[in-house]
């Protein structure tokens, strides 16, 4: 059982790299002084932990927040990830090397494919997948990535990808809050050794507008979003809150000083659909 005791408590993913059980989510954050500022909050507020994406476009912010923070980098857990754009074994390699200019970094220690069947790529699904992981494989060999994972895919996709794949996901990251607990593709992750991290973990906040989960929160004197998280650390997600508020920001990482009961717990999971679902990653049309 992994500790929850504070930020910086890690997960062991499947390659044995440790990753902090909380991270900080940047994204709809605009680049330039907002991403810039609400990086170097959280930075200083305690995480260790930071999830970017190109996609973001907010890639150059974060990387001058992570070098103006003073934190040494090898205290530092970053994500990025791969754009729809860019799927195909060269592409793939171009972009994760553009992403690492940006960010001013030697290496990521999590590289995430975002999603996993780009709208004008799905003649070629197969094919692109296997390519595009064998080029995360190279990246991984060469030490430009620590770990290398996927988001948004469902089990499909993912026994699409393990066709092929010498090197199984260290995480998927997924839409995961008390609204959709994806409970297939949580299942398959577990099976497969793949740790489930929970972007909009907060349901990108329409989950403050649920009144069941106000009376849980008061009776913890708690804020909506400290239970939240808090429930999602104790289903053993890996929660990625975004604020660009520091106030919010420390909130947020006070989720250490209580325990939700089990009845509680049952209560949250019992919330589907009141906020959204996550989006089929065969129909997107991007």
């Amino acid at each position: 059982m992994t500790q929850l005791t504070k930020l910086t408590d890690t997960y062991s993913l499947n390659n044995g790299t440790k990753i902090p059980i909380v991270g900080f989510g940047t994204w709809q954050t605009p680049d330039g002084q907002v991403a810039y500022e609400s990086v170097l909050a959280a930075l200083k507020a305690g995480y260790r932990h930071i999830d970017t994406a190109a996609a973001y476009g907010n890639e150059d912010s974060v990387g001058k927040a992570i070098a103006d923070s003073g934190v040494d980098r090898k205290d530092l857990f970053v994500t990025t990830k791969l754009w729809n754009a860019d799927h195909g074994y060269e592409a793939t390699k171009a972009a994760l090397a553009t992403s690492l200019d940006k960010l001013g970094l030697d290496y990521v220690d999590l590289y995430l494919i975002h999603w996993p069947n780009p709208a004008a790529m799905r003649a070629n699904f197969e094919q692109l997948t296997a390519d595009t992981w064998r080029a995360m494989e190279d990246l991984y060999a060469a030490r430009k990535a620590r770990a290398i994972g996927v988001s948004n895919f469902r089990p499909a996709h993912l026994d699409v990808l393990l066709k092929t794949a010498k090197v199984v996901p260290a995480v998927n990251q997924i839409f995961l809050n008390p609204s959709d607990t994806e409970p297939e593709v949580v299942a398959y992750n577990e099976a497969h050794g793949i740790l489930s991290e929970a972007y909009s973990p907060l349901g990108t906040g329409k989950i403050f507008g649920i009144p069941a989960l106000k009376t849980i929160a008061d009776k913890y004197q708690k804020s909506v979003a400290q239970v939240v998280l808090r429930w999602s650390l104790q289903r053993g997600f890996l929660p990625l809150p975004k604020s660009v508020h520091a106030d919010r920001i420390q909130q947020n990482t006070e989720l250490f000083d209580f325990e939700l009961s089990a009845e509680d717990v049952k209560t949250i999971n019992g919330m589907h659909g009141v906020a959204g679902l996550a989006n089929d990653p065969d129909e997107v049309d991007f």
